[in-house]
């Protein structure tokens, strides 16, 4: 066919004496160009940049094409410009690539040859865990706290900040991931050769890197595996996505905050069945919005099903980057090539989209979303109604006051919210009021203030509103992700002894984006997510069913009730302590400093190019599936069921990243290797030891394996014997008997964190393909990464409907020569009683690269093939 696409166009221009070019993208495809949605013009101007010949052409035809039906089937490949993780991702990456350097020489290679190509940043911010709170030091103690529990690990990351090429550290206490890359990393537009100006895209392992799109930087969230792919030189393949408008009309009325709306935006596309869709915020109601209430409901992507929530560059964008200290030189480059490349946001615009979501902003009102999943929302005063519903009866008299569902946890953490000063602001208001008005939070409610980044704790103090803030409780604990991850430390004695006894059932409140059971803490099934000052709120009443549109918050010692709307502060209120607290140099300052921590810069690490494992370690150890030896799981084979699972199976669920239980068979495994089972930290510092990993594979007390449902967690029943046993016992003696194992699930299995140990784990295991109803975008991704076929069951076919028992069997009939992109593929199910169920399932995959990589048995050995392929001596130089 012949091309028809336009040749390449560049436009020239200065700024303060500096010449500058881009591509002129409106010059070469005129109308079509702005009706693209800004998304896809940003993936046409990145095939353009990074893609050649035939390849490019085929690309951008497609892309072109897709205005036709606002939907397209072809794939294009991606190149970003830098990744983003976090430690609990880049442990396990880094992990990966220290053993790939092993086998790399023990093939007789040069180890040296294998770096990252892209920049990656890593922020330390996943394990800092609220140990210490409501006091004046709990940020110091926590973080020495963190590392002296973590040290092993964050030498290990010192010395890949060493030995990789590419690879920044960013220590404990300089802030969470998304908020270091708003306020530090984020550049809009970088500055390439010669003045060439171009968009900044970016990946991370993080579910939450959505948050860039508030202030127009393309990024969204992948699994650690396939980000492995991305920095090392392969892009990133993907099928040009349909792309949801979100048009917003109006103005947040007063009192309705960021998170009111992004709970809202989360409730309204999950309710449309929204998964794994690009989201673009266009219409006149997005300019009444600032890039930081925009970044709150980019952020919340992950939770309304979304890969991005993009909201395009505008004067919000610069206002954004001056208040956090760029350039004037910067701030004009982002504006002019925004302007030049056709990417400026226009309030009147509407450019084409699959589907358009309509949301009047003055109709969005106080929300609370809760209490086990973030769309379920609800008005603020309906946690009374919601409660009572689940009909809990206290089987013994509470002690101390204690409401039947005390408020355990009140937690202002979480990029989410604490990354937009306003919300901080607000919260530190609504604190001072209370604490002017003699009101103290009740012993049994565990406090904590996590802002996204130090720079928060000087324009707090600035305000005033750091003492009004401790005076209530909310004490800062730390710069991390705290309490959102399940960090949340132990709870408060008079709640645990009252559930010991039944006497109550408690709550958790918090900022956060994710409340699913168990997530913020192991003992606790139901949470509420609300904006900040609504958090302290509820703190104060110490109660999860008070009515607070209603009832008084609290009743002080002389008699006065005080309601809601006496505390809540206006808009002027906030407005002022913003001029006053806001400096732009704070947040260069607080970032330099707290990137200079004594403590982090004393730890030692090792200087070889390789890393000395120590066998007797607890928490990093060479992995087995990173290993030249790695083959591929396709095939036609039959397979138990290794698990059975119903709907809404989480990352959580499937490789938790809470404390770990001091009686759980992960406890005993530590115990018995020399651990203190009272000191045994969270989850998330074991990512580096694939034995933990494995063993806590699938842990979680709220999983329901229908195979045994009454089991313990972490238990399946193995078929051939009849044996309900832990998980990893059962796999490894299946693996034994060389008998392949499968695992059923129900819809948006893998919902939550992207973290490839939930994939990992069930390499390990020994599973070849989970067969589910549906599967989220990026844990699908993690499964493929790790050779697992994922496949989805037909419409109208559930767990629930095909009825597996321990006995039957599964025959999958997937040859690697036939696997293609969303592929059927013949499934039976084999009965225990003889009797055969047959059906189609559909692979998927979604890309050729995907194809090649469930071909080779994943990431590890894709990357390791393509390096050892070329080598024609033991000494070859590194591409």
């Amino acid at each position: 066919m012949e091309n028809t696409n336009p040749p390449l166009r560049h436009v020239r221009f200065t700024l303060n004496g500096v010449a500058h070019t881009c591509l002129d993208l409106p010059a070469m495809f005129g109308a079509d160009y702005f009706r693209l949605p800004v998304v896809l013009r940003l993936l046409l101007e990145n095939a353009l940049r990074n893609m050649q010949g035939d390849e490019r052409d085929a690309a951008i035809s497609a892309l072109l094409r897709w205005l036709d039906h606002g939907t397209s089937d072809a794939e294009i490949a991606f190149q970003p410009g830098r990744v983003l993780m976090h430690d609990t991702t880049s442990t396990p990456a880094l992990v990966d690539i220290a053993a790939m350097r092993d086998a790399l020489a023990e093939a007789g290679r040069d180890p040296a040859v294998l770096n990252p190509v892209l920049p990656v940043d890593v922020s330390v911010d996943h394990s800092l865990a609220v140990e210490a709170y409501a006091q004046a030091d709990a940020a110091a103690l926590n973080l020495n706290l963190e590392l002296r529990r973590n040290a092993e690990r964050y030498r290990f990351l010192r010395w890949a900040s060493k030995a990789l090429s590419n690879v920044r550290i960013h220590p404990p206490g300089t802030g969470i991931m998304h908020t270091i890359n708003l306020e530090q990393l984020a550049t809009v537009v970088c500055l390439g050769a010669d003045g060439a100006l171009f968009p900044d895209m970016m990946i991370g392992t993080d579910s939450h890197t959505p948050m860039i799109n508030g202030i127009g930087v393309l990024g969204w969230g992948v699994g650690g595996l396939e980000a492995q792919t991305v920095m090392f030189g392969m892009p990133t393949l993907l099928r040009i996505p349909d792309v949801i408008g979100v048009r917003l009309t109006g103005a947040l009325a007063p009192g309705v905050t960021a998170t009111d709306l992004a709970l809202t935006v989360t409730q309204r596309l999950r309710a449309i069945g929204v998964s794994g869709e690009f989201v673009e915020f266009f219409g006149p109601g997005v300019s009444t919005l600032s890039a930081g209430s925009r970044c709150v409901v980019a952020n919340m992507a992950p939770e309304y099903g979304a890969t991005t929530g993009y909201f395009p560059i505008d004067g919000a964008t610069l206002d954004y980057l001056r208040q956090t200290g760029r350039s004037q030189a910067h701030i004009a480059r982002v504006a002019a090539y925004a302007e030049h490349a056709g990417i400026a946001f226009d309030p009147q615009a509407a450019p084409r989209y699959t589907r358009v979501v309509e949301i009047a902003l003055d109709q969005v009102g106080m929300h609370v979303a809760g209490p086990k999943r973030p769309q379920d929302l609800h008005p603020y005063g309906q946690t009374r109604a919601i409660l009572s519903a689940l009909s809990f009866q206290p089987a013994a008299p509470a002690q101390g006051g204690l409401p039947r569902y005390p408020v355990a946890i009140a937690a202002i953490t979480s990029c989410t919210n604490t990354s937009d000063p306003r919300l901080l602001m607000a919260a530190g208001l609504l604190a001072r009021k209370a604490r002017q008005a003699g009101l103290r939070v009740p012993a049994w409610v565990k406090t904590s203030l996590g802002p996204g980044s130090p720079a928060a704790a000087d324009y707090l103090a600035r305000a005033g509103l750091l003492d009004d803030l401790a005076a209530v409780g909310f004490d800062i604990v730390g710069y991390g992700c705290t309490t959102c991850i399940g960090n949340s430390g132990a709870l408060p004695g008079a709640v645990r002894d009252a559930m010991a006894t039944g006497a109550v059932h408690p709550v958790a409140v918090l900022s956060g984006n994710r409340n699913f059971t168990g997530r913020i803490h192991p003992d606790l099934d139901l949470g509420f997510l609300m904006s900040p000052p609504l958090v302290i709120a509820f703190a104060l009443a110490g109660d999860a069913e008070r009515d607070l549109s209603q009832e008084p918050v609290q009743t002080t010692a002389n008699g006065r009730a005080v309601h809601l709307h006496d505390l809540w502060p206006d808009e002027a209120e906030i407005d002022a302590a913003l001029a006053q607290g806001l400096r732009p140099d704070d947040y260069r300052a607080a970032f330099k400093i707290a990137s200079a921590n004594p403590a982090w810069q004393a730890l030692q690490s090792p200087d070889s190019p390789r890393f000395p494992w120590d066998p007797a370690s607890t928490a990093l150890r060479r992995p087995p599936f990173a290993s030249v030896d790695e083959a591929g799981q396709l095939g036609r084979y039959i397979a138990h069921p290794l698990l059975v699972l119903g709907d809404d199976v989480t990352t959580d669920h499937l490789s938790p990243a809470s404390a770990i239980p001091p009686d759980s068979l992960i406890a005993d495994f530590l115990v018995a290797r020399g651990d203190d089972r009272n000191d045994l930290n969270v989850f998330a510092s074991r990512r580096g030891n694939w034995e933990v990993m494995m063993r806590a594979a699938f842990y979680s007390r709220s999983l329901v394996n229908r195979l045994c449902p009454d089991a313990p967690a972490g238990h399946t029943r193995h078929a051939p014997s009849g044996r309900v046993e832990p998980i990893w016992e059962a796999a490894a003696q299946y693996r034994q008997d060389q008998q392949p194992v499968v695992l059923l699930a129900g819809a948006r299995f893998g919902t939550g964190s992207s973290r490839d140990w939930a994939a990992k784990g069930q390499r390990l295991l020994g599973i070849r393909a989970v067969l589910a109803v549906s599967v989220e975008r990026i844990h699908r991704s993690n499964l493929i990464g790790m050779g697992i076929l994922p496949l989805r069951l037909p419409d109208g076919v559930t767990p629930d409907t095909l009825a597996v028992q321990s006995g039957d069997r599964i025959e999958i009939d997937a040859p690697a020569d036939a696997l293609a992109p969303r592929i059927p593929v013949p499934v039976r199910i084999l009965r225990a009683d003889g009797t055969v169920d047959a059906l189609w399932a559909t692979a998927a995959v979604e890309t050729q690269l995907e194809v090649r990589l469930l071909r080779m048995g994943g990431v590890i050995p894709a990357i390791l093939s393509d390096i050892l392929r070329p080598a024609t001596t033991p000494t070859a130089t590194p591409p």
